[in-house]
């Protein structure tokens, strides 16, 4: 378990952890990179189930709806333990704390596990037990805004800097785990040769309730519409931001700044609206228009 509580991480020089560093073409962390070798062996089990996103495109809020899914739709037990403890990080490494990968070692099953790994650099041994991916794609405007926050708040990032470098530094990919394009495009590509069902951000907004049917089925789980409507209430962007075991206000200020930007922010679909100079939004669908142009992905900037 994750506690934040060690020597090692109360000393720790935040510098250290801001480092990025490319690995197969994708910037990383560090800390994540030194200890490759543990998450490329990561042994999956044919019961995993996978939440996979690009950062700030409604990771912890798939992850709660799943939890309370193989919860049977009780609040109660999803209040158990911290999200970050429930649904373990897989290639998450800070000193002083288990790694994703020992965390999971230690998890019994069925295993709840979370990655925001591009599709090329997931361990081979996903595919080889054949698991199930749930795979949630935002619109790339809204979470360049999320993600400008999050590094604001996130004291083991890089500091981005004012908004205009931040978002420049988006869109060439020069940020945590690097282009927003490549790992949607990419676990789009992908999505019948596994069991991977893709979902999108703008879709669960829209229609919660539909979405979660769309999980039922994949999981292969049935619940009677009361139980889907308690999920669709515990999950919505009010409960969970006032969810201390889902709002990540048991991380330490040392580590993540909330006074700052809050974790749980604004979770709403066309805030980029509120950033974008003109100037901004047409240089940035000049270039979207260019490197979505091969693919039949589209998404929503607004609903």
């Amino acid at each position: 378990m994750i506690r934040f509580e060690s020597d090692e991480l109360k000393n720790l020089d935040t510098a250290s952890l801001q480092l990025l560093v490319p690995l197969h073409g994708v910037l990383m962390g560090k800390e994540i990179v030194d200890n490759w070798e543990r998450v490329e062996q990561f042994q999956a089990r044919p019961d995993d189930v996978l939440i996979s996103t690009y950062p700030k495109a409604g990771t912890t809020w798939m992850s709660e709806i799943v939890d309370m899914i193989f919860c049977d739709g009780d609040a109660e037990k999803c209040r158990r333990e911290t999200i970050y403890n429930r649904v373990p990080y897989l290639e998450f490494r800070i000193p002083g704390e288990p790694s994703g990968v020992e965390q999971l070692d230690a998890t019994p099953s069925p295993r709840l596990v979370k990655t925001h790994l591009p599709i090329k650099l997931m361990p081979d041994s996903f595919w080889e037990k054949n698991c199930k991916v749930i795979y949630v794609a935002r619109n790339a405007k809204d979470v360049a805004v999320s993600y400008f926050y999050f590094h604001k708040m996130v004291k083991a990032l890089p500091d981005p800097g004012p908004w205009d470098k931040f978002l420049d530094d988006y869109i060439k990919g020069d940020v945590g785990y690097s282009s927003w394009y490549d790992h949607v495009i990419g676990w789009w590509e992908k999505r019948n040769d596994y069991r991977i069902l893709y979902l999108f951000y703008e879709d669960m907004k829209e229609d919660p309730k539909r979405e979660i049917r769309k999980i039922l089925h994949f999981l292969e789980k049935e619940m009677r519409e009361e139980v889907i409507e308690k999920i669709v209430h515990h999950t919505s962007f009010q409960e969970m931001k006032n969810n201390d075991m889902v709002n990540c206000k048991t991380i330490p200020n040392e580590l993540m700044d909330q006074s700052t930007s809050s974790f749980i922010r604004k979770g709403i679909v066309g805030d980029w609206k509120n950033h974008f100079t003109a100037s901004q939004n047409e240089i940035f669908d000049e270039d979207y228009k260019e490197k979505m142009s091969g693919t039949n992905l589209h998404f929503r900037m607004e609903i």
